[in-house]
Order: C-alpha cells, then sequence, then structure tokens
C-alpha cells in the first residue's frame, strides 16, 4: 500500500513539473526588432528586459534579438546620445523603434555631479553642462574656447591669440583678493577634474610671460576637445560642498569619451584651417604721421630736426607707407587637426582607441608652431550579472610650443609708418646704416615649451548585496614642462659689434607627479514613496612636484647655445622640490519623496599640508532642497506647464589653492658667495594660523518646462561670501620683510541672477529648429577689510566697491593757456599726485554677459551659430598710447588733438617728448570706455552625405568659422583682452570631414 501511494505521489509531480515547464515555455519567446535614429539604423543600443538579466545590443544595422519571459514584458532601450525608451511588448515578437534626439528632455538628461549622478529633473544643486555635440569640429585647441558664451554663471576670457597660452575663468566672479598681479598664484581658479583625477590649475612659465599673457599654460591644453564627452560646471553650494577646501571657486568636471557596445567602427576626423588677426583700431597713414611729427616740434620751438629724427629729417623716405600689422602680424596661420579612433565591444565588455594630432602655426610668420600629439584609450566590462563594473581611462598627450620671446603686437601699432624696409637688396635684415631698430630681430630671440602628460583613471565598482555598492576610484597624473629662452648675438644690430660671447640662454625644468584613490561605498533604498540615496567616502592624495632653472652666458658659437654646459658663465636657481598632502572624508544623503520632495546633504572633512598646523583640518556642508511642483495634483494635468521646479541650497566650501609651504619659514640661496661660501636668504616667514578661505554659498532657482518641455526655463539667484581673504600682511621694513601671508577679514560678496532659456521650436518632419538663450546680471562687492586704509592694498580696493575698481585721475579738459591737460585736485594742494587726487573710480567687471545659440536641421544639413555678448567697461588704448607726437604711429583718433579752432578735441598738442601731462593722462578716466561687444563667435554648417550602408557608415562634410565678427564700440585693439598689448583671438575658417566605417 505504501509502494502504491509512492507510485502516486510521483505520478502527480511529474504531471505537475510537466504543466509547469510547458506554461514557461509558452511565457518565453523571442523577440526582434530594428532600432533606428532619424530614420537611420543606429547600433550600440542596448536592449533588455526590465528586472531581468537578459541584455543584447544592436548590431551595424540596428537589429536585435532578445529572449524574454511572461505576459506584456517592457523592454529598456538605452543609448548614451538618446533618452531611455521604455516599450511593453504585449503579444508582438517584433518590436521597432525610432530614437529622436531632440526628445531628449530635461527629466532624461543626466548631469555628472562628480561623485555622482544625478538626472536634471531631480538636482537640488546648480550645473552647466555642454556635450560632445557643442564641442566637436570646432577649430580650437582647448575646450574652454568652445565654452566661451554656452553657459549662465562662467565668464571665459582667452589670455591671447597666441597657440597654447591660458584662459581666465570665473565661475560666479572673483572669491578671492589674490591674483597673479599680488601673489603667485591666482587665487580665483576653479578646480579641474579630469576623468575623476583632480589636475593641478596649470603651469606657470618662467620664461613665456612676454608671448603667453599670464605666463599661464592651461591644464586643459593637454587634452584634444574632440576626445571630450562632456564638460560640466558645479557652481554652488550643494554641488561644490562635497569637494571640500577645493570648491570655492567651482569645480571643473571634464568627461572623456568612453567605450560604446556595438560592432567595430572605425572614425576618421581631419579638418584643415586659416587664422589671422583682426584689428579694432585704424592707424595714421605717412602723411597724417608726419603731419603730427611736423607740429610735434612746431610746439617745442624746434626748426632744425635732430638728427636721431629719422622719420622726418630726410634720413628715411616721408613718402614711403607700410602697414606694419600686416608685415608683423598679417600672416595666415594654418591649423590642422587629425583624429583617428576605434571603438567596439559586446554587452559586457566594450573598448575605445583614439589617436589625434594637431598643428598650428602663428601669424608672425617664421616657423613657429603649436603641436600637440595625443593618445587616448578607455576599456569597460561589466560582469553578466551586472555586480561587477570595471572601467580604465588612460590619455597621453606631448605638447610642444615654439614662438618668439615677445609678442610684437604692440609693436605693429606704434612703428613709425615710414620707418624702412625688414630687408635689405641681399635680403638679410635691414637696419639702414643703424638707424632703424628692425622688429624682426626680435623673432630671433625665440621661446619654447615642451610638455608631457600621463593622466590615468581606474574605477571598480561591486555590488555587495542588492543596491549596496562598495566603489573604488584611483588615479594617477605625471606632467613635465621643460621651457627654453634663446637669446642670441644676431637679435642685435651687427654694428654693435656683439659676438657670440654675449648670446644667453635660460632653461626651466618642472615635474609633477600626482596620485589619489578615493574609496566609496553607497547604498540606494526606495519603498513606496520613499527612496534615499546614501554616499561615502574618503580621499587620498599625494602630490610631488620639482623644478629647477640654469641660464648661460656666452658660447663660442650659436651652435651650442641650446647646449648651456657649453656656456662660459652659469647661473643655476634653486632646485626645490616640494610636496603636498591631501586627506579627507565625505559623504551625502539624497532623500526622496513621492518623487516630488528631494533633499540632499552633502559634507566633507578636509585636511591639507599647505596649512599651518593650528588650522590644518576644516569642515565644509551644504543642504539643498528642491519641490517638483508639476506632480502636485493642482498641477497633475496642466497642458501649459509640463514640469516645474523651485530648488535652493545653501553651505560652505573653500580654496587651497595657495601653493605649497606658504606658511613656513623658507630660504632662497644667494647669488652672492662670500670666502667660498653660499648665503641663504630668508623669504618667507612662519605663520601657524594659516588656514583657508571660505565662501558660503547661498542660491535659489524656479526651473520650467513649458508645452511638454518644448520650452526650458532656468532662472536663479545667487549669493556668496568669502571670507578669511589670504593676502600678504604689511609689515615694517625693519623686520627684513614688506609683508607676511596671513589671513584678514576682508570679505567679498558676488551675487547675480542668471538666466537660461532653451526651446525646440519647430519640430516638423524634415526640419527643426532648437534654441537657447543665456544672460548672467554679476555683482561684485568688497563688504569689508579691517586696515585697509593704512595698508598697501588702499590705492587698489575700496569697501563697498567691486574688487576689480581702478583708481584714476579726474580728466576735465585742456588748459587753453598752457595747452596742458586739467585734472581735478581732491585735496586743494595745488598739485595732481597720487593717492589723493585719484578719486575717480571705474569699475572694470562684467554688467552682464551671455549667448544665444541656434540649431537648425533640414535633412541631411545642419547649421549652427553661436553668438557671445558682454556688456562691460575696460582700459582702453589711451592707458597705453604713446606720447601723441613722438616718433611712434597712432590711431587716427589722435588727430583729434586741441586747438582754439577745435576747442572740443581730447588730446592735447603735440609734442616730441612724453610730458608729465600724458603721463597723467595715462591714468585718467580718459583711458577707461565702454568694452562692450557682440561677437558672432562660431558657425557650422554640416552635410551628412547618405551612404546607404555601403562602405561607410557616415561621411560628414562640415565647415566651421571662429571669431567670424565682432559689433563693438571699443577704442582699442580687441575688447576680449582690454588693453593687454597680447595677441586678440583669432578669426578661423576651418572645413573638414568625418569618416566612419
Amino acid at each position: 500500500m505504501k509502494k502504491s501511494y509512492n507510485t502516486i505521489g510521483s505520478t502527480v509531480c511529474a504531471f505537475m513539473l510537466a504543466v509547469i515547464c510547458s506554461n514557461l515555455k509558452a511565457q518565453t519567446r523571442t523577440v526582434t526588432g530594428t532600432v533606428t535614429a532619424d530614420n537611420k539604423p543606429l547600433s550600440g543600443v542596448s536592449v533588455s528586459q526590465d528586472n531581468s538579466s537578459e541584455t543584447t545590443v544592436t548590431n551595424d544595422k540596428g537589429n536585435y534579438i532578445l529572449q524574454v519571459s511572461g505576459e506584456n514584458p517592457v523592454l529598456v532601450f538605452r543609448h548614451s546620445d538618446y533618452p531611455e525608451q521604455r516599450k511593453t511588448l504585449e503579444a508582438a515578437l517584433t518590436l521597432n523603434l525610432n530614437l529622436n534626439l531632440n526628445l531628449k528632455q530635461i527629466e532624461e538628461v543626466v548631469l555628472n555631479a562628480g561623485y555622482y549622478k544625478v538626472k536634471d529633473r531631480e538636482r537640488t544643486g546648480s550645473i552647466a553642462k555642454i556635450s560632445a555635440k557643442e564641442i566637436e569640429n570646432q577649430p580650437v585647441t582647448n575646450v574652454l574656447s568652445a565654452a566661451q558664451g554656452r553657459m549662465a554663471g562662467v565668464s571665459i576670457t582667452q589670455n591671447s591669440g597666441t597657440a597654447g597660452g591660458g584662459f581666465d575663468i570665473q565661475i560666479r566672479g572673483r572669491n578671492s583678493l589674490r591674483t597673479r598681479i599680488n601673489s603667485e598664484i591666482d587665487g580665483n581658479q576653479p578646480l579641474y577634474i579630469i576623468d575623476g583625477v583632480p589636475v593641478g590649475g596649470g603651469v606657470n612659465s618662467r620664461y613665456g610671460g612676454t608671448v603667453l599673457a599670464l605666463a599661464n599654460v592651461n591644464p586643459l591644453n593637454s587634452i584634444s576637445p574632440n576626445d571630450i564627452e562632456s564638460f560640466e560646471i558645479l557652481k554652488d553650494a550643494d554641488a561644490t560642498a562635497i569637494y571640500g577646501s577645493r570648491g570655492a571657486n567651482g569645480v571643473v568636471l571634464v568627461t572623456t569619451k568612453k567605450a560604446k557596445k556595438g560592432g567595430l567602427r572605425l572614425t576618421l576626423n581631419s579638418s584643415y584651417g586659416l587664422s589671422h588677426a583682426v584689428s579694432g583700431l585704424e592707424m595714421m597713414n605717412t602723411e597724417q604721421y608726419i603731419n603730427m611729427r611736423r607740429q610735434a616740434f612746431a610746439n617745442d620751438n624746434i626748426s632744425a630736426y635732430p638728427a636721431i629724427a629719422y622719420d622726418i629729417n630726410g634720413t628715411w623716405d616721408k613718402n614711403r607707407f607700410t602697414d606694419w600689422r600686416k608685415e608683423l602680424i598679417g600672416d595666415y596661420a594654418d591649423i590642422t587637426n587629425t583624429q583617428l579612433s576605434l571603438s567596439g565591444g559586446s554587452e559586457n565588455t566594450s573598448y575605445l582607441l583614439s589617436l589625434g594630432h594637431s598643428q598650428q602655426t602663428t601669424v608672425f610668420g617664421e616657423n613657429f608652431r603649436y603641436r600637440t600629439n595625443t593618445v587616448s584609450g578607455n576599456i569597460s566590462h561589466r560582469s553578466a550579472d551586472r555586480k561587477f563594473t570595471f572601467n580604465m581611462s588612460n590619455l597621453f598627450s606631448a605638447l610642444d610650443n615654439n614662438v618668439l620671446t615677445s609678442d610684437v603686437t604692440a609693436a605693429s601699432y606704434i612703428l613709425s609708418p615710414n620707418a624702412p624696409a625688414l630687408y635689405d637688396s641681399s635680403g638679410s635684415l635691414n637696419w639702414e646704416n643703424s638707424t632703424f631698430a628692425n622688429p624682426l630681430a626680435n623673432f630671433r630671440n625665440t621661446y619654447s615649451n615642451d610638455q608631457l602628460q600621463f593622466l590615468s583613471n581606474i574605477s571598480a565598482e561591486y555590488e555587495l548585496v542588492k543596491n549596496l555598492r562598495l566603489k573604488v576610484n584611483g588615479g594617477m597624473t605625471y606632467q613635465t614642462f621643460e621651457e627654453w629662452s634663446l637669446r642670441p648675438h644676431t637679435a642685435n644690430d651687427p654694428s654693435f659689434g656683439m659676438t657670440s660671447a654675449q648670446s644667453a640662454a635660460s632653461k626651466s625644468n618642472q615635474d609633477r607627479f600626482s596620485m589619489v584613490i578615493e574609496p566609496q561605498l553607497s547604498w540606494f533604498f526606495k519603498k513606496g514613496n520613499h527612496q534615499t540615496d546614501i554616499l561615502a567616502g574618503g580621499t587620498y592624495q599625494r602630490d610631488t612636484n620639482s623644478t629647477s632653472a640654469i641660464q648661460g652666458f656666452g658660447f663660442e658659437s650659436n651652435l651650442f647655445i641650446s647646449n648651456i654646459g657649453a656656456a662660459q658663465a652659469k647661473t643655476v636657481s634653486d632646485a626645490v622640490t616640494t610636496e603636498y598632502r591631501y586627506a579627507a572624508v565625505f559623504g551625502r544623503i539624497n532623500y526622496q519623496y513621492a518623487g516630488k520632495y528631494i533633499l540632499n546633504l552633502t559634507g566633507r572633512r578636509d585636511g591639507s599640508s599647505r596649512f599651518g598646523p593650528n588650522n590644518r583640518f576644516a569642515t565644509f556642508g551644504a543642504a539643498g532642497a528642491a519641490w517638483i511642483f508639476t506632480k502636485e495634483n493642482f498641477l497633475k494635468d496642466n497642458r501649459f506647464v509640463s514640469f516645474g521646479k523651485l530648488r535652493a541650497s545653501y553651505g560652505s566650501s573653500g580654496s587651497d589653492n595657495i601653493g605649497e609651504n606658504q606658511y613656513l619659514n623658507t630660504y632662497i640661496t644667494s647669488t652672492l658667495i662670500y670666502n667660498g661660501v653660499v648665503g641663504l636668504l630668508p623669504s618667507r616667514l612662519y605663520n601657524p594660523d594659516f588656514s583657508w578661505e571660505k565662501t558660503l554659498k547661498f542660491e535659489t532657482a524656479l526651473e520650467l518646462g513649458l508645452f511638454k518641455n518644448r520650452l526650458n526655463l532656468t532662472a536663479a539667484y545667487y549669493s556668496n561670501r568669502s571670507s578669511n581673504q589670504l593676502l600678504g600682511y604689511q609689515l615694517s621694513a625693519v623686520t627684513g620683510f614688506t609683508s607676511v601671508l596671513a589671513n584678514l577679514g576682508a570679505t567679498v560678496r558676488n551675487r547675480g541672477w542668471e538666466f537660461d532659456l532653451k526651446g525646440d521650436l519647430i519640430q516638423n518632419g524634415s526640419f527643426s529648429w532648437d534654441a537657447g538663450f543665456n544672460i548672467t546680471f554679476p555683482e561684485n562687492r568688497l563688504l569689508s577689510f579691517p586696515g585697509l586704509e593704512g595698508s598697501s592694498y588702499a590705492n587698489t580696493y575700496v569697501v563697498g566697491q567691486p574688487v576689480n575698481i581702478i583708481k584714476l585721475y579726474q580728466l576735465n579738459g585742456i588748459n587753453p593757456a598752457t595747452g596742458q591737460y586739467i585734472f581735478t585736485d581732491f585735496n586743494g594742494d595745488g598739485k595732481i599726485s597720487s593717492p589723493d587726487d585719484r578719486q575717480v573710480i571705474r569699475n572694470l567687471g562684467q554688467k552682464f554677459y551671455g549667448g544665444f545659440t541656434n540649431d537648425l536641421r533640414y535633412r541631411n544639413w545642419n547649421l549652427s551659430v553661436l553668438v557671445q555678448f558682454v556688456k562691460q567697461e575696460s582700459r582702453n588704448y589711451n592707458s597705453t598710447m604713446p606720447s601723441p607726437g613722438s616718433m611712434n604711429n597712432l590711431p587716427v583718433q589722435a588727430l583729434n588733438v586741441w586747438s582754439p579752432q577745435n576747442p572740443e578735441g581730447l588730446y592735447m598738442p603735440y609734442h616730441t617728448a612724453t610730458t608729465v601731462s600724458h603721463q597723467l593722462f595715462q591714468i585718467s578716466d580718459a583711458t577707461v570706455s565702454d568694452a562692450s561687444f557682440i561677437r558672432l563667435k562660431n558657425v557650422q554648417l554640416a552635410y551628412s552625405i547618405p551612404t546607404q550602408g555601403k562602405i561607410f557608415r557616415e561621411v560628414k562634410l562640415f565647415f566651421q568659422g571662429q571669431n567670424l565678427h565682432t559689433w563693438t564700440m571699443y577704442f582699442g585693439i580687441d575688447p576680449e583682452l582690454g588693453s593687454s598689448g597680447f595677441l586678440p583671438p583669432l578669426r578661423t575658417y576651418s572645413f573638414g570631414a568625418t569618416l566612419t566605417l
């Protein structure tokens, strides 16, 4: 009987198992389909079933095959360039999908916030972003050029048009009083992070300051713009506090292109362009110039022209005319860019390898050029169970720049128009019997630098248990920078009798090695309407910097000038090695309720070796909150407002961007030797209380998406207060030091409004029109500065005024009796002198700035236009203009000279030599004027050739224009640079092609 029951039980179990298997088999099916984008096959799209490990990737023809199970399965389509799409399959066996880039609305955009990523709709902080679409194919060597005018709250100025130079980037204004003028390091530079690895704020050149403005080489020069996937800037406390002591001036996040899934893809991108300098000044011709000189001698009662007045005494041809701007900076510089990339991979492992080469000559002519070579690679892996991910990125770049030692732009404007030819009849430099300082002699003095940089990032993440992930991010940066300044004797007039014994060479080396490791633990929890993200981690960073320099004087031959060992005399500067150590712990808690109430808390505890032992550690934190009010019932079905969010944040961040060993007693070696012993000189005083500059940040913003998110508006108000300013504290000279670097009680406030408007204006079949507009109204104030009046900064800053003001004399016209300028005598002592009479305050800051973008598509054609605008005042050409009447050419505006017949003339009667009155004029309010401009910054016209799946997957031809036209009333060379005297940004035309196999 027992055996019968066993037999019956076995039979029932077998029957039930068969039924279950049959049912499962009935619910498992194979789904096929094709994914397209703009009606073209799209490869590399990840297709998976929701809540299942089954995943596949579309091939070159956009096709996919996927096993699914269950009733009404949901398929998830993911691609980095398109919004995620979720489709319910129901009973179908085929599902085709066409992705549209324009459907990527605000709630689907993912932003990189550094240690975490966040959907745009859910962010509580202020993050500005531009993608590869706005960056790629532009005729620039630095991504910052491509970012100008595109982001609210971010002001980017190119320091000069010479390739390989630097940029000034201000994120919501200047927080620090330290600049390159009063300090070794600009205290307003942001933190740069490339693929999760922090990099330094650029290289300070020892010898390049006369050709590279501010002697700065930007750290992003080493990255090809075409290698960049996205460029994000963190602005407010909610976004920057997690970076603690390094986020006060904002954070620049650069993400390079990563490997993408799909079949093997080979892409060649090549372009060629021409650049030339554009001037906003019209200079005097020879007739006007000679008349000015004659009047100057007549006004000085000189009837017999002196022997050194070569331009007017007959030594030089008085009828000769040369446009010296055309001769010295009028060449066309060509720029070539070639990039070859290989990518591909399976669903779990993908790879990318990119090789790039760029070369740019200069408008100075000769053989000067700037070259960059880059090799970048990336490999990504994800385990089949999706618990483990691994990513490794490497970037190697080699840059070399060769240019003349001194920028000749300023000289090209003041050289007499009837000066002799540059070359004599034999083709040699013309010195015109030693009457002509040939400007080409400067071309014999050369400056060059070579830079190598290797950056590596490795990140690994593992899901310990469901929604609990352990991540380790590590990185390494090695950078070496070598520069040369060569000054051969041949740069001088041969009549001076100089030989190679008077030649000189200078060499400097800088090496930097940095490593960082950041373990992180994150946990995600969701139940009902509650959702929580928790992140905790730590940072350890160690940097080692080495600098050295040597100069050589006197060589047997200039053939040996680049070998300082062959110099007859040598001067060795200090060889210094410094070390920076940094450690921190950080955390984030993000809580959401019902997807409409969001609270974000971030904090960081920092320790830095750059500060004194009494203040080595500090804590920074922020709170951000957001309310997505369109999820409330009263707006849930509103057809006008598709998306609405109110957000606000408050918190603190700091700045340790001050260099190493600033708080220590330090010494330098003396160049003098006594009794065979090299002496030491004290260079800095000990300050154990040396500490961070601190910035408190507040922001509130409104974000709206209208008409199904076809129109998106962001309006934000911010207010930042920066205190504990690090500046030189004035000391009595009897101490042996004029100042000691210390924290002063000065407070700087930056506040303003930012507006950003983006719209899909037309989406009609084969035609689309997208537009964007951003504008920023910044305001900067020095709120307090205890002891300002008695300090050395009394002539630089005024409490209640912006920090970038300038104090000037007040010009009141010209005295008819003396023909001299009249200035206001504020203290009534009968003389004009500084500082008492320099009381006119003018603000050189920006009143507002922004940009306007348009992107139009018609079938295979695409037209993109960017217009940049700035409202500002700046120093004009009067501040650097030589005295009218001297042996220097001038703008035609200098013809407006005062006389009884022209009582409204601006300039006093001409004189042959500089007068005290003219020197006062150069620091009067006549030297500041409107420098606003509207610039057609970038235009791109592209055409995609239909390939119909033949040899090439994609063929695109494009034309680019950069800095095409500037509308301005500015009296000077270029309104962006002001009166710096450096080469302005160049106008560039470029054309090229992208071929993809």
